[in-house]
């Protein structure tokens, strides 16, 4: 039986799969999309959410927390103050996982993670469109524009 078996070992040490875990998330939040394998990508988002959840707060005691994990002061940093200002409002899900396919060497089922806030093709799509209300087509109040006099032109050259 598996109970309380949650961890993916990813075929690793547990040094080893912190480290790569914590090199993951800075170059997440370095580049704010990172390419990796499915089971790394959906480990990462595992790893990294609850630190973009404490960065939401900037206190030194959670500074000091992710600094554990992450082992990188410029990611730190630059969570608390660019990731942690975009991400303010949002409940939680800060990253999204898309699939891309496999990987021609090894058939290894490939993917991309990213910030969703940083992502600017789907956030623009949705924030330009504008729900339009519907309107009946009985009774329809036209507002006519009032004629423009040709007189108060003339007189005005």
């Amino acid at each position: 039986m598996r109970h309380g078996k949650k961890v993916n070992h990813l075929g690793r040490k547990t040094a080893h799969r912190k480290s790569m875990l914590a090199n993951m998330a800075c170059s997440l939040i370095e580049h704010k999309r990172i390419n990796t394998t499915v089971a790394k990508a959906k480990a990462l988002k595992q790893f990294v959410e609850p630190m973009i959840t404490k960065s939401k707060e900037d206190t030194t005691h959670n500074r000091r927390i992710v600094m554990a994990r992450l082992r990188q002061k410029e990611a730190v940093t630059e969570l608390f103050r660019d990731v942690a200002v975009k991400v303010g409002d949002r409940p939680g899900g800060y990253t999204r996982i898309i699939k891309l396919g496999n990987r021609l060497g090894d058939n290894a089922d490939m993917a991309m993670i990213e910030l969703v806030d940083f992502n600017e093709i789907y956030n623009a799509g949705k924030t330009t469109k504008k729900k339009s209300t519907r309107r009946s087509r009985r009774g329809g109040s036209a507002v006519a524009t009032p004629p423009v006099d040709t007189k108060a032109t003339k007189e005005e050259e």
